[in-house]
């Protein structure tokens, strides 16, 4: 049985740029960015039907995951949506094939990445693993992992597209726009985007036995950095002991993990 998991962001679909000083969830540009990014995964997911996928959760996660009009996507699929389970992926075993990413975005601080951040744009400074810095696609990407999942496919603006190449060369991906910016973007009209995501998810399918998981060498040497000190202290972070994260600096936290899936339980 061919079964795949799509998780869908909204800071890198096609012509989302957000508001200067403004969060994407409160700004102009939301319902655009929500409605886009179904579209986008539609596309996906329609890719993955007419390859002969027997099954299809396309899972909202920006935000609390309440973002969708699911009563656009493409009734085959099952949805996954909303808060408050552990880890990512929610109902992910070892029965899925890949997942595939769309609208994801670049990591913190990273330069020329239209809306670029590693889970909260106001929390965190950035996420280090086993001294790499790493974002939200290979966190995701190593969490499917542990259940032997594949990651296949990727669509984000041109940085995000250039970091998910140089951790998972493997894949295929779409570049939906070019950053100038965090707030400033020359995009893919949107039809376009989402052609361009169906033939690339074709590909992708069809190069599966090309496709790997992304591993990393357990335990693994975790350090969060923080925007704020107080948040960093308020942080409930535990290492494989159950111990709390020690602190690096007045901003860092650290602690080893014998699996990724314990930073979200």
């Amino acid at each position: 049985m061919k079964k795949y998991y799509v998780a869908v962001d909204l800071e890198g679909v096609a012509c989302v740029v957000g508001e200067h000083g403004v969060g994407l969830g409160q700004g102009k540009q939301y319902a655009f960015a929500a409605r886009e990014g179904l579209l986008e995964a539609n596309a996906c997911a329609k890719a993955l039907f007419d390859s002969g996928a027997d099954e299809v959760v396309v899972w909202d996660n920006h935000g609390s995951g309440l973002n969708m009009d699911y009563d656009l996507l493409d009734s085959r699929c099952k949805i996954a949506m909303g808060s408050g389970f552990h880890g990512r992926f929610p109902g992910m075993d070892d029965s899925y094939t890949g997942i595939l990413l769309i609208g994801y975005h670049a990591r913190e601080a990273t330069r020329n990445a239209v809306l670029a951040h590693t889970y909260n744009s106001k929390v965190y400074q950035g996420y280090t693993i086993n001294g790499k810095e790493l974002g939200e696609m290979e966190i995701d990407a190593a969490c499917a992992a542990r259940h032997g999942v594949k990651i296949m496919f990727a669509a984000s603006d041109a940085a995000g597209v250039m970091q998910a190449k140089e951790s998972f060369p493997w894949i295929e991906a779409v570049e939906t726009k070019q950053g100038f910016g965090w707030n400033g973007a020359v995009s893919l009209h949107p039809k376009e985007a989402q052609r361009k995501i169906y033939e690339a998810v074709k590909r992708a399918v069809a190069r599966e036995d090309e496709m790997q998981c992304y591993q990393f060498s357990y335990p693994i040497d975790v350090s969060i950095r923080f925007k704020r000190m107080d948040a960093a202290n308020q942080a409930q972070l535990y290492d494989r002991e159950r111990k709390p994260f020690t602190y690096l600096d007045a901003f860092t936290r650290t602690g080893m993990l014998d699996d990724i899936n314990q930073l979200f339980d």
